[in-house]
Protein backbone atom coordinates (compact mmCIF):
# COMPACT_ATOMS: atom_id res chain seq x y z
CA UNK A 1 0.00 0.00 0.00
CA UNK A 2 2.99 2.45 1.04
CA UNK A 3 4.69 1.76 -2.67
CA UNK A 4 1.48 2.17 -4.09
CA UNK A 5 0.77 5.53 -2.88
CA UNK A 6 4.59 6.98 -3.26
CA UNK A 7 4.10 5.88 -7.27
CA UNK A 8 0.48 7.71 -6.93
CA UNK A 9 2.06 10.82 -5.72
CA UNK A 10 4.92 10.55 -7.81
CA UNK A 11 2.54 10.27 -10.54
CA UNK A 12 0.47 13.84 -9.30
CA UNK A 13 4.03 15.48 -8.71
CA UNK A 14 4.65 14.94 -12.62
CA UNK A 15 1.42 15.57 -14.01
CA UNK A 16 1.84 19.40 -12.09
CA UNK A 17 5.12 19.71 -13.37
CA UNK A 18 3.93 18.85 -17.36
CA UNK A 19 1.19 20.82 -16.83
CA UNK A 20 2.72 24.30 -15.30
CA UNK A 21 6.01 23.96 -17.93
CA UNK A 22 3.75 23.16 -21.11
CA UNK A 23 0.97 25.85 -20.40
CA UNK A 24 3.29 28.45 -20.00
CA UNK A 25 4.11 29.71 -23.62
CA UNK A 26 5.01 33.01 -25.33
CA UNK A 27 6.17 33.93 -28.85
CA UNK A 28 9.13 35.42 -29.28
CA UNK A 29 9.42 37.90 -32.28
CA UNK A 30 13.15 37.81 -32.64
CA UNK A 31 13.69 33.96 -33.02
CA UNK A 32 10.04 33.58 -34.13
CA UNK A 33 9.67 30.70 -31.56
CA UNK A 34 6.54 29.92 -29.00
CA UNK A 35 8.83 29.62 -25.64
CA UNK A 36 8.05 27.66 -22.50
CA UNK A 37 8.95 30.40 -19.79
CA UNK A 38 7.55 31.28 -16.64
CA UNK A 39 8.40 34.63 -15.80
CA UNK A 40 8.34 38.63 -17.51
CA UNK A 41 10.95 40.30 -19.26
CA UNK A 42 10.87 42.31 -16.28
CA UNK A 43 11.54 39.90 -13.75
CA UNK A 44 14.51 38.14 -16.03
CA UNK A 45 15.72 42.18 -15.87
CA UNK A 46 15.68 42.26 -12.58
CA UNK A 47 17.02 38.55 -11.62
CA UNK A 48 20.32 39.79 -14.22
CA UNK A 49 20.77 43.21 -11.93
CA UNK A 50 20.83 41.23 -8.78
CA UNK A 51 22.76 38.81 -9.65
CA UNK A 52 25.72 41.21 -11.89
CA UNK A 53 27.50 42.27 -8.86
CA UNK A 54 28.15 39.24 -7.76
CA UNK A 55 28.96 37.56 -11.08
CA UNK A 56 31.42 40.43 -11.56
CA UNK A 57 33.04 39.92 -8.41
CA UNK A 58 33.74 36.11 -9.01
CA UNK A 59 36.18 37.69 -11.92
CA UNK A 60 38.20 39.98 -9.98
CA UNK A 61 35.48 42.65 -10.44
CA UNK A 62 35.44 44.88 -13.68
CA UNK A 63 38.61 46.19 -15.31
CA UNK A 64 40.40 49.05 -14.76
CA UNK A 65 41.56 49.54 -17.66
CA UNK A 66 38.25 52.72 -18.69
CA UNK A 67 39.30 53.06 -22.67
CA UNK A 68 38.83 49.10 -22.62
CA UNK A 69 35.59 49.08 -21.08
CA UNK A 70 33.97 51.82 -22.95
CA UNK A 71 35.54 49.81 -26.54
CA UNK A 72 33.66 47.18 -25.26
CA UNK A 73 30.68 49.06 -24.27
CA UNK A 74 30.73 50.99 -27.63
CA UNK A 75 30.67 47.60 -30.05
CA UNK A 76 28.01 46.14 -27.46
CA UNK A 77 25.78 49.24 -28.37
CA UNK A 78 26.68 49.41 -31.77
CA UNK A 79 24.61 45.83 -32.03
CA UNK A 80 22.30 46.65 -30.16
CA UNK A 81 21.20 49.82 -32.07
CA UNK A 82 21.70 48.45 -35.27
CA UNK A 83 19.37 44.75 -34.52
CA UNK A 84 16.27 43.41 -33.29
CA UNK A 85 17.63 43.71 -29.77
CA UNK A 86 16.89 47.37 -29.81
CA UNK A 87 13.22 46.38 -29.87
CA UNK A 88 12.93 44.63 -26.67
CA UNK A 89 12.55 45.31 -23.45
CA UNK A 90 15.86 44.35 -22.32
CA UNK A 91 18.63 47.02 -21.00
CA UNK A 92 21.60 46.06 -22.14
CA UNK A 93 25.34 46.61 -20.58
CA UNK A 94 28.21 45.70 -21.38
CA UNK A 95 31.12 44.73 -18.80
CA UNK A 96 34.93 44.31 -18.71
CA UNK A 97 35.66 41.91 -16.38
CA UNK A 98 39.14 42.46 -15.00
CA UNK A 99 40.09 38.16 -14.90
CA UNK A 100 43.28 38.11 -17.44
CA UNK A 101 43.64 34.30 -16.89
CA UNK A 102 40.42 33.17 -17.29
CA UNK A 103 38.93 33.00 -20.95
CA UNK A 104 35.12 33.22 -20.86
CA UNK A 105 32.02 35.65 -21.61
CA UNK A 106 28.57 35.37 -20.70
CA UNK A 107 25.26 37.23 -20.80
CA UNK A 108 22.51 36.92 -17.44
CA UNK A 109 19.44 37.83 -17.96
CA UNK A 110 17.40 40.57 -19.19
CA UNK A 111 20.72 42.29 -21.14
CA UNK A 112 23.96 42.00 -18.18
CA UNK A 113 26.82 40.81 -20.60
CA UNK A 114 30.27 39.87 -19.55
CA UNK A 115 33.91 39.68 -21.06
CA UNK A 116 36.53 38.81 -19.65
CA UNK A 117 40.19 40.55 -20.21
CA UNK A 118 41.74 37.06 -20.45
CA UNK A 119 39.26 36.49 -23.08
CA UNK A 120 39.44 39.63 -25.08
CA UNK A 121 43.38 39.97 -25.12
CA UNK A 122 43.31 36.65 -27.26
CA UNK A 123 40.84 38.32 -29.75
CA UNK A 124 42.93 40.05 -32.69
CA UNK A 125 39.69 42.58 -34.33
CA UNK A 126 36.98 44.42 -33.65
CA UNK A 127 34.86 42.70 -35.57
CA UNK A 128 36.12 39.21 -33.29
CA UNK A 129 34.65 40.78 -30.23
CA UNK A 130 31.39 41.63 -31.62
CA UNK A 131 31.18 38.19 -32.77
CA UNK A 132 31.70 37.41 -28.81
CA UNK A 133 29.58 40.04 -27.76
CA UNK A 134 26.01 39.18 -30.42
CA UNK A 135 26.71 35.79 -29.38
CA UNK A 136 25.72 37.15 -25.92
CA UNK A 137 23.10 39.26 -27.06
CA UNK A 138 21.50 36.36 -28.73
CA UNK A 139 21.49 34.63 -25.44
CA UNK A 140 19.21 37.72 -23.84
CA UNK A 141 16.98 38.00 -27.02
CA UNK A 142 16.34 34.47 -27.41
CA UNK A 143 15.49 34.38 -24.12
CA UNK A 144 17.92 31.33 -23.06
CA UNK A 145 17.99 31.48 -19.45
CA UNK A 146 14.15 31.82 -18.86
CA UNK A 147 14.33 28.82 -21.10
CA UNK A 148 16.59 26.74 -18.97
CA UNK A 149 15.19 28.16 -15.83
CA UNK A 150 11.88 26.15 -16.99
CA UNK A 151 13.07 23.51 -18.25
CA UNK A 152 15.13 23.51 -15.07
CA UNK A 153 11.94 23.28 -12.72
CA UNK A 154 10.33 20.93 -15.17
CA UNK A 155 12.87 18.38 -14.56
CA UNK A 156 13.57 19.15 -11.30
CA UNK A 157 9.64 18.49 -10.77
CA UNK A 158 10.17 14.74 -13.01
CA UNK A 159 13.14 14.01 -11.43
CA UNK A 160 11.77 14.50 -7.77
CA UNK A 161 8.69 12.46 -8.78
CA UNK A 162 10.49 9.62 -9.98
CA UNK A 163 12.22 9.93 -6.02
CA UNK A 164 9.26 9.50 -4.42
CA UNK A 165 7.74 6.80 -6.67
CA UNK A 166 11.00 4.47 -6.60
CA UNK A 167 12.40 5.29 -3.20
CA UNK A 168 11.75 2.53 -0.44
CA UNK A 169 13.12 3.22 2.80
CA UNK A 170 13.15 -0.47 3.52
CA UNK A 171 15.60 -1.21 0.37
CA UNK A 172 18.40 1.15 0.35
CA UNK A 173 19.28 0.15 -3.59
CA UNK A 174 16.38 1.91 -4.74
CA UNK A 175 17.82 5.38 -3.82
CA UNK A 176 20.42 4.71 -7.22
CA UNK A 177 17.34 4.59 -9.73
CA UNK A 178 16.56 8.44 -7.69
CA UNK A 179 20.13 8.76 -8.33
CA UNK A 180 20.07 7.64 -12.22
CA UNK A 181 16.75 9.96 -12.67
CA UNK A 182 18.31 13.46 -11.57
CA UNK A 183 21.27 12.61 -13.86
CA UNK A 184 19.25 12.18 -16.84
CA UNK A 185 17.53 15.62 -15.67
CA UNK A 186 20.76 16.71 -15.81
CA UNK A 187 21.75 15.75 -19.20
CA UNK A 188 18.82 16.97 -20.76
CA UNK A 189 19.12 20.16 -19.66
CA UNK A 190 22.75 20.03 -20.76
CA UNK A 191 21.58 19.04 -24.26
CA UNK A 192 19.01 21.82 -24.71
CA UNK A 193 22.03 24.66 -23.63
CA UNK A 194 24.37 23.06 -26.64
CA UNK A 195 21.26 23.41 -28.81
CA UNK A 196 20.89 27.39 -27.62
CA UNK A 197 25.06 28.11 -28.11
CA UNK A 198 24.23 26.70 -31.37
CA UNK A 199 21.01 29.72 -31.95
CA UNK A 200 22.89 32.40 -30.63
CA UNK A 201 25.88 31.69 -33.08
CA UNK A 202 23.43 32.05 -35.55
CA UNK A 203 21.97 34.98 -34.47
CA UNK A 204 25.32 36.91 -33.87
CA UNK A 205 25.71 36.24 -37.49
CA UNK A 206 22.72 38.03 -38.92
CA UNK A 207 23.43 40.58 -35.56
CA UNK A 208 27.43 41.37 -36.34
CA UNK A 209 26.57 41.88 -39.98
CA UNK A 210 23.60 44.29 -39.47
CA UNK A 211 25.78 46.07 -37.18
CA UNK A 212 28.62 46.17 -40.03
CA UNK A 213 30.90 43.71 -39.07
CA UNK A 214 31.62 40.80 -41.05
CA UNK A 215 30.36 37.31 -39.49
CA UNK A 216 33.38 35.45 -41.01
CA UNK A 217 35.34 37.04 -37.96
CA UNK A 218 33.13 34.42 -35.78
CA UNK A 219 35.57 31.75 -37.31
CA UNK A 220 38.41 33.41 -36.37
CA UNK A 221 36.86 33.63 -32.29
CA UNK A 222 36.89 29.66 -32.83
CA UNK A 223 40.04 29.63 -34.55
CA UNK A 224 42.04 31.65 -31.68
CA UNK A 225 40.03 30.27 -28.74
CA UNK A 226 41.55 26.67 -30.23
CA UNK A 227 44.80 27.54 -30.21
CA UNK A 228 44.42 28.96 -26.33
CA UNK A 229 44.11 27.50 -22.84
CA UNK A 230 46.20 24.17 -22.34
CA UNK A 231 45.12 20.83 -21.58
CA UNK A 232 42.13 22.28 -19.58
CA UNK A 233 41.13 24.14 -22.25
CA UNK A 234 39.49 28.01 -22.16
CA UNK A 235 36.65 27.89 -19.67
CA UNK A 236 34.27 29.76 -22.52
CA UNK A 237 34.70 25.86 -24.14
CA UNK A 238 33.08 24.42 -20.78
CA UNK A 239 29.67 25.98 -21.44
CA UNK A 240 29.55 26.60 -24.89
CA UNK A 241 29.93 23.27 -27.66
CA UNK A 242 33.33 22.50 -29.11
CA UNK A 243 34.51 24.88 -31.36
CA UNK A 244 35.10 22.70 -34.25
CA UNK A 245 31.55 21.37 -34.18
CA UNK A 246 30.63 25.41 -34.48
CA UNK A 247 32.37 26.72 -36.97
CA UNK A 248 30.41 24.19 -39.53
CA UNK A 249 27.44 25.68 -38.09
CA UNK A 250 28.59 29.49 -38.28
CA UNK A 251 29.54 28.42 -41.58
CA UNK A 252 26.18 27.38 -42.60
CA UNK A 253 24.33 30.07 -40.84
CA UNK A 254 26.32 32.27 -43.12
CA UNK A 255 25.56 30.43 -46.74
CA UNK A 256 21.65 31.06 -45.11
CA UNK A 257 21.87 34.35 -44.33
CA UNK A 258 24.48 35.67 -47.76
CA UNK A 259 23.48 33.30 -50.58
CA UNK A 260 25.03 36.27 -52.52
CA UNK A 261 27.95 36.60 -50.86
CA UNK A 262 28.62 39.13 -47.51
CA UNK A 263 28.47 42.56 -48.74
CA UNK A 264 31.15 44.32 -49.27
CA UNK A 265 32.93 47.09 -46.55
CA UNK A 266 32.31 44.71 -43.10
CA UNK A 267 34.49 45.90 -40.65
CA UNK A 268 36.44 42.64 -39.79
Amino acid sequence: MRGSLRFVIGLLIAAFSLVTYWCNQEYNPVTGETQHVNMSADQEIALGLQAAPEMAQQYGGLHQDQQAAAKVKEIGQRIVQNTKARETPYQFDFHLLADESTINAFALPGGQIFITAGLLSKLQTEGQVAGVLGHEIGHVVARHSAEQIAKSRLTQGLTGAAAVATFDPQNPSSASAAAAAAMIGKLMNLKYGRDDELESDHLSVAFTAQAGYDPRSMIGVMEVLSQGGGSRGPEFFQTHPNPENRVARIEQAIAENFPNGIPDGLTQ
